[in-house]
């Protein structure tokens, strides 16, 4: 198997973590927030496809599809257009909202696509291609496409557990 096999593999199991963490909720459970500090389900799965898509789509020089394909209207969201939501106060949180899990994973899915394809065009070389010197040492390919990979699951993690609590609460 090749590596970008690999990561072809890993990155739909990001996909379907992230159908089967929205799937079933409503927009009161999406945009709830168990705690004031904390993060809604709706947040965590735009910012984690927020962050997949700009870094993939500058890792391999294409435009992201948050702006190329409409998603920053389609949300609405007051934030300035190329917001990822890092470092996000509660206040910043709370303006990530959504009417159904239909636009997050329609996003989602949009971005997954672009990331295949890039994907598919990878060879073992170009993981070693470094795409931020920004770092010590600098950032190659392989590590962005990890790390990404790493920051998703996390998050696709957090959103199923707090969409768990907020539909145990419920029964």
């Amino acid at each position: 198997m090749h590596a970008k096999d690999i990561l072809i593999d890993a990155y739909t199991r990001i996909q379907e973590e992230v159908h089967a963490a929205v799937d079933g909720l409503g927009p009161d459970d999406l945009n709830a927030r168990p705690t004031a500090e904390t993060n809604s389900v709706a947040w965590l799965i735009w910012h984690l496809t927020r962050v997949q898509d700009d870094h993939v789509a500058d890792a391999f020089g294409l435009d992201e599809v948050w702006l190329s394909q409409d998603w920053e209207k389609r949300f609405g969201l007051d934030l300035p257009r190329s917001d990822t939501g890092y470092g996000h106060s509660p206040a910043k949180v709370a303006k990530v909202r959504v009417d159904s899990g239909d636009l997050l994973t329609g996003y989602y899915d949009a971005v997954h696509e672009q990331t295949l394809g890039a994907l598919r065009q990878l060879a073992a070389k170009d993981l070693e291609r470094v795409v931020d010197d920004g770092w010590d040492p600098p950032v190659t390919l392989g590590v962005r496409l990890v790390s990404v990979l790493s920051d998703a699951l996390q998050h696709v993690g957090q959103a199923a557990y707090v969409g768990g609590l907020l539909q145990s609460a419920a029964s």
